[in-house]
């Protein structure tokens, strides 16, 4: 049968899970009578929840006797690293673009990877059937991408099919509806070249994904790049040229069949194929026959521009909500977590309790904090910082990033002087219609961190907002600190609704009455600069004697919700943001109002 390789690269909501669905539905792979959910390789609950993918899924459809495997790949910018090491793996790429936002900062990213490599997009235009959509201005978008790119004359006669993958059809005149995915299922085995490799050459593949099974241990990923693969082979694993060498044999094969994973006793070259009997797999690794040992280059990504340091939970409710809460249990659950996030950075320091953690941006840390979060983890996070990188002449330079936003036109001046205030440079401006703009800055990477929350909620939901790293330049003046003082309690115990109505005329406040509260656990932000400390658990002094007047209705106003994102943009230098399976908590680092005195004069005098 012959075999095609493909992956499915866009921008974040561009469509590419519910393609894949309609891909999957529309091949048979799933029964008439079979209830499914949407966006079904969406398969953890972190993505259905947030939709969107965060790690590459594989799947297999049958069309004309053609094998196609497809994989889904991430949209985010920060899960970059995710699509780079998968397109080593496939001959061809589907690009989906919105037909009415047209090429977005992460289509740019997965598109340079893309021609990079040297392969030839299949240009899909998807949302077709959307309100507003212009699918010629799309085109010549692209087309100018392409070029900008430095695409081949074969890459830039790039093949065009318009789709609407939430109705199911696809079709190479958009005047004319289809009824199917048929004609894109046939671009893709006409444009899509069959997977090269001498099936009689000594056997090689390069390991593209890892797993993990609780019963069968570490799982490699990859496409065989040459020659049979069969159960009971004698391979050597490699780590580049001088990296270490291990003898191993393949216990079980599989290949993708629709979305499962079927077991096989023989896989040639093209395959992409899952294999276990490896003990120290790594993303990257070459396996070869041991008579023939041909490493592959190690696989680069780009390196991380965020990171934020973790600490033990040191706080006085540690260990009350969690299941792991040692630095040791931290530990060996971020060195598992390195085994499959290429993108993400640790150092392990000497100190047992401090891990330096690094990954692409906000959401990328985000993401691993709240899974560890899940999974019963207590621990403390800083304020996260840029990573800087000197120049040739010595100059310090930071991480820079192409910021691109659709907005209502009513909320335009708004968004404008926000950025303005955290130094961003406007690059493009350009209206889509009468209502809404489309807006393009450069920014520094420090100044976008919390400002998606802002946008949000300046645009009232309304505002479309995305970015990718665009390179390191001189470090600008922008400062990412928080310009407002906390309001810190100076008590233990818990919050009583009249002092929180007294102390709500300081600031806003993130924190309920009845909830628990330590001394040194910030309860809300100050509306002045400076750091306030009250006390929240004060109650409203009773008397024997009859008031003559009537007792004041108590009603909290202006309260912020803090969830995890919200924490870590709001922290200070001198604060750490608590995270247990149960609550969020901002705290000072140092807890009594004493010791905080006693370390600001200690930083002034030095």
């Amino acid at each position: 049968m012959e075999k095609r390789n493909i992956a499915i690269i866009a921008h974040v909501d561009h469509g590419k899970t519910t393609l894949v669905d309609q891909l999957l539905k529309q091949s048979g792979v799933f029964r008439d009578n079979e209830t499914i959910c949407e966006r079904v390789m969406d398969s953890n609950d972190l993505e259905r929840e947030r939709g969107i993918t965060i790690v590459s899924k594989n799947c297999s459809i049958v069309f004309d006797s053609v094998h196609i495997n497809i994989v889904d790949t991430p949209g985010h910018a920060d899960f970059g690293g995710e699509v780079e090491r998968i397109l080593s793996m496939v001959d061809g790429v589907l690009l989906l673009v919105d037909a009415v936002e047209g090429p977005m900062p992460q289509t740019r990213f997965v598109t340079n990877k893309a021609l990079q490599i040297g392969l030839k997009p299949i240009v899909v235009i998807n949302k077709i059937d959307k309100i507003g959509a212009r699918p010629d201005w799309v085109i010549d978008e692209t087309f100018e991408l392409f070029a900008n790119l430095g695409a081949n004359d074969q890459q830039l006669d790039f093949p065009v099919i318009y789709a609407s993958a939430i109705k199911g059809f696809a079709t190479v005149n958009p005047l004319v509806q289809q009824n199917d995915m048929k004609e894109l299922l046939s671009i893709i085995v006409t444009e899509t070249p069959e997977p090269s490799g001498d099936v009689s050459g000594p056997f090689r593949m390069q390991i593209s994904a890892v797993d993990y099974s609780p019963y069968l241990g570490k799982i490699g990923i990859g496409k065989i790049s040459r020659g049979v693969l069969s159960l009971r082979d004698n391979l050597v694993s490699l780590e580049g040229e001088d990296g270490p060498r291990e003898q191993l044999t393949v216990s079980s094969i599989q290949i993708f069949k629709g979305i499962d994973r079927v077991n096989v006793d023989r896989a040639e070259a093209g395959q992409i194929v899952i294999i276990n009997g490896i003990e120290d797999i790594k993303i990257g690794s070459t396996l070869c026959d041991s008579n023939s040992p041909e490493p592959f280059p190690i696989l680069q990504v780009d390196e991380p521009t965020l990171g934020v340091n973790f600490f033990v939970n040191s706080s006085p409710f540690a260990g009350r909500e969690g299941k792991f809460v040692t630095g040791r249990q931290i530990r060996e659950r971020l060195k598992k977590e390195l085994i499959t996030n290429l993108a993400l950075k640790v150092n392990f320091n000497d100190d047992q309790e401090i891990f330096e953690v690094f990954g692409r941006g906000e959401l990328h840390l985000t993401i691993l904090i709240e899974n560890l979060r899940r999974e019963g983890f207590e621990l403390s996070v800083s304020k996260p910082k840029v990573v800087y990188k000197t120049d040739s002449d010595g100059k310090r330079l930071e991480p820079y990033e192409t910021l691109i936003m659709e907005v209502e036109t009513e909320f335009q001046g708004i968004v404008m002087k926000i950025l303005g205030e955290r130094g961003a440079k406007l690059c493009s401006m350009e209206n889509i219609n009468e209502e809404r703009v489309r807006l393009e800055y450069f920014v520094s990477t420090k100044a976008l961190i919390g400002f998606h929350g802002v946008f949000t909620s300046i645009t009232k939901g309304t505002g479309i907002f995305s970015h990718s790293f665009a390179k390191y330049d001189p470090v600008s003046s922008t400062s990412s600190q928080r310009k407002n003082g906390a309001l810190v309690s100076q008590e233990n115990g818990t919050i009583n609704a009249y002092a929180l109505w007294k102390i709500q005329e300081r600031g806003r406040l993130f924190v309920s009455p009845g909830v628990e509260v330590y001394e040194g656990m910030i309860i809300g932000v100050h509306a002045r600069s400076n750091d306030l400390v009250v006390n929240p658990i004060k109650g409203k002094k009773l008397t024997n004697i009859r008031a003559s007047g009537k007792d004041e209705h108590i009603e909290l106003k202006n309260m912020m919700e803090l969830n995890l994102e919200k924490g870590l943009a709001i922290l200070g230098d001198d604060e750490l943001l608590e995270i247990t399976p149960k609550a969020l908590r901002i705290r000072k680092v140092c807890l009594t109002e004493g010791e905080r005195r006693r370390n600001s004069r200690e930083v002034t005098a030095n």
